[in-house]
């Protein structure tokens, strides 16, 4: 068993900087795909940008230019460094890891950004 655990959230002011961190409990990135989601009060959990085990990246369009998903080479941690935050990013963000070539998956426990004045 594998656990995913994200740090780096918190109160944000609009237009400033925050960076997530996924850690997890082995070196697994190397064979999971990763990818950062999203839950606001009242919505579905939406993806916001996902890296492949090559370092493919994708994001959602919402996110496009202001935020970016990366890894670290020891294949353990995620990261999703939020640029130009607005209120609209206010949510619970989860972090996910699957592995390529099976069904096994695994979710964070999620942590809270909010964005506020």
């Amino acid at each position: 068993q594998v656990q995913l655990v994200e740090s780096g959230g918190g109160l944000v002011q609009p237009g400033g900087s925050q960076r997530l961190s996924c850690t997890a409990s082995k070196s697994i990135f190397g064979n999971f795909n990763a990818a950062w989601y999203r839950q606001a009060p009242g919505k579905e959990r939406e993806l916001v940008a996902r890296i492949t085990v090559t370092g493919h990246i994708d994001s959602a369009d919402s996110v496009k230019g202001r935020f970016t998903i990366s890894k670290n080479s020891a294949e353990s941690e995620v990261y999703l460094q939020m640029n130009d935050l607005r209120p609209e990013d206010t949510a619970t963000y989860f972090c996910y890891a699957k592995l390529t070539w099976g069904r096994k998956e695994y979710w964070g426990q999620g942590i809270q950004v909010t964005i506020s004045s």
